[in-house]
């Protein structure tokens, strides 16, 4: 076994051993590693010699370069794990404040927006794969870590194991995507591609379960083909799925329990973008007398 041309330095070791130790995620272990190596390469030493002033001119380095809220609180995150958890300083991070991130409202396509998305997504298993992010709002990762096994046709739920937040919940599973689900289930099992008790949406490879980025390559690709000019991505699907919910006169608490929401103040968001709701209200200024 030949040895790797960059070996891990003890330190960055020490800090994927503390990020191990606390089971953070894949994702989160990679940004965290990231954030550090980048600002290792602004300081041009090792991060473990840096001072409070050196973190406070980074955080400066970082907005004059046009860096979004969104990334900062990100490269502020990691640095806060290693200098707080790995070297034991926590007064290193005193000046390193995260920002506001401006909420801004999501996108929301029609029904027949959706509709014509999934009919022009490029084969059955995309179709599919659309449908059940639609059709019980879950997320991109949510989609592609379903197993055979999670699909309940009896209780009609499908097993969310292990979703953000570390937490398993049921989602709904309505009449016409178990019928999808089972046209897809008959074509992939004819042709070879799912495994007795395998992945949900396999792929290549039928042991690996499709990526995200597939799913995400697919929906913008679908979104080109049906002429959908706004930025779909995946989660648009999500956030179509609970404001047309709650234009269906759904309550807002069962809506939260459906998309494993731990705030309701994170669903009340859909209020403001049911454009239903908001045409049945009647403006004051309807019931003013002529003057």
């Amino acid at each position: 076994m030949t040895a790797s041309p960059h070996p891990i330095s003890p330190l960055r070791q020490r800090m994927i051993d503390d990020m191990r130790m606390r089971k953070l995620s894949p994702k989160t272990q990679s940004g965290y590693i990231r954030a550090v190596r980048q600002f290792a390469a602004y300081l041009g030493r090792s991060p473990d010699t840096a001072s409070t002033e050196d973190l406070r001119n980074y955080q400066l380095h970082l907005v004059d370069h046009g860096i979004s809220p969104v990334s900062l609180n990100a490269a502020i995150s990691g640095l806060k794990f290693f200098f707080d958890i790995t070297l034991d300083r926590q007064e290193l991070m005193a000046r390193m404040q995260p920002v506001r991130v401006p909420r801004t409202l999501p996108v929301v396509l029609s029904p027949e927006e959706v509709s014509r998305l999934i009919a022009a997504a490029g084969n059955l298993k995309h179709q599919t794969a659309l449908s059940v992010a639609y059709g019980a709002g879950l997320r991109a990762s949510e989609v592609v870590a379903l197993k055979v096994g999670d699909v309940d046709g009896q209780r009609m739920t499908l097993r969310i194991e292990q979703g953000k937040g570390h937490k398993d919940r049921y989602a709904m599973l309505s009449p016409v995507l178990l019928e999808r689900l089972r046209v897809w289930w008959k074509v992939a099992r004819a042709q070879g591609k799912m495994l007795d008790g395998g992945w949900l949406f396999p792929g290549m490879n039928p042991i690996e379960s499709l990526s995200t980025r597939q799913l995400n390559r697919a929906i913008h690709a679908a979104a080109e083909a049906a002429q959908i000019d706004k930025r779909v991505s995946m989660h648009t699907l999500r956030h179509s799925f609970a404001t047309h919910l709650l234009e269906q006169k759904v309550d807002i608490r069962v809506i939260q329990v459906l998309l494993g929401h731990k705030k309701l103040e994170t669903t009340a968001l859909y209020t403001q973008v049911a454009t239903d709701l908001l045409r049945e209200v009647i403006s004051p200024l309807e019931r003013l007398q002529p003057a």
